[in-house]
């Protein structure tokens, strides 16, 4: 029987543990499709694969199919992958004779888009469409890569999508003694390790204040009900918040006491506000069907959804 042994394209020069065998044991070695002899020679290939060949023999080759009554063992691919695949389409791009308008992008002309692909994916997990879901998660992924890959080119201060995911590593692991130390006697269960995450997170930063890394770019809700949050684990009094009657105070002291509640006033507003929505354009859409090109405020309340 021939034996078929797919590498990895992505992986390079890599074949599984699993192939040697069959590699030491082999009448003949050959290069089928997609694999070039002279690059597999540290594994004694033979040539190119002949038209016909033999039984006993092995081949190395990306196009299986080619020898359907063989033993075929594949390379397995650690989990992520296809993210190589995916710096290196953005490597691509961003690199002479790539696409224009991508290399005349820079980190402020990408803040736009940063925001909007962020928001799109929150509009798709609130809607529960998981097509769209994974279509902007890819969205999110592409600022992050393109991101790190005009960092890279910075002649000052460079880093790259690998010193981005090294970094990211390195704070996961360290916020999560529990989990690869073994143990953390702080840590008992979901609320504990928010509350512990805060405490190396600002132990790690050397943080003076509660409220220190804070988006204050943030929607203004989510900044108030954050800010809420940071002081109220500080040991921050409900009594010192914002007291007042302008519009800007009230909605503060709102949303402060729907956070200190254990409720998420974002996401609850952002729901009112998708309700709303869709019961204008239910009003709009009832009034056109009876031929109104405008509403007044009784036409307004007839079609209201009730």
């Amino acid at each position: 029987m021939i034996t078929v042994v797919v590498p990895s394209e992505r992986l390079g020069g890599v074949l599984p543990a699993a192939a040697l065998p069959a590699l030491r044991t082999a009448k003949a070695v050959y290069a089928g499709e997609g694999v070039a002899a002279e690059s597999w020679a540290a594994f004694g290939v033979d040539g190119p694969a002949p038209a016909v060949v033999e039984d006993g023999a092995v081949v190395i080759t990306t196009a299986p199919d080619a020898y359907p009554d063989a033993r075929v063992i594949t390379t397995p691919e650690p989990m992520g992958a296809a993210l190589l695949d995916a710096a290196a389409v953005m490597h691509r791009l961003r690199s002479p004779g790539g696409c224009p308008w991508d290399a005349e992008q820079d980190h402020e002309s990408l803040r736009q888009y940063l925001v909007e692909e962020t928001f799109e994916l929150l509009e798709a997990i609130e809607d529960g469409d998981r097509a769209a879901m994974r279509e902007e998660l890819g969205d999110v992924l592409l600022q992050v890569l393109f991101h790190a890959r005009v960092a890279a080119e910075d002649a000052d201060d460079p880093f790259d999508v690998d010193e981005v995911a090294t970094g990211l590593v390195a704070k996961l692991v360290g916020r999560h003694p529990h989990v690869f130390e073994g143990h953390d006697p702080a840590v008992h269960d979901a609320t504990s390790q928010e509350h512990r995450w805060e405490e190396l997170k600002q132990a790690e930063k050397r943080r003076e204040s509660s409220v220190d890394g804070v988006a204050l770019g943030q929607p203004a809700v989510a900044l108030a009900a954050k800010l809420v949050q940071r002081t109220a684990r500080a040991g921050f009094p409900v009594d010192l918040l914002p007291e007042g009657d302008d519009p800007g105070t009230t909605l503060f002291a709102v949303t402060a006491l729907a956070k200190l509640a254990g409720e998420d006033p974002e996401t609850e507003l952002r729901q009112v506000c998708r309700r709303f929505a869709a019961n204008v354009r239910l009003a709009e859409a009832k009034a056109r069907a009876e031929g109104l090109g405008s509403l007044a405020a009784e036409d307004w309340r007839r079609f209201w959804p009730s």
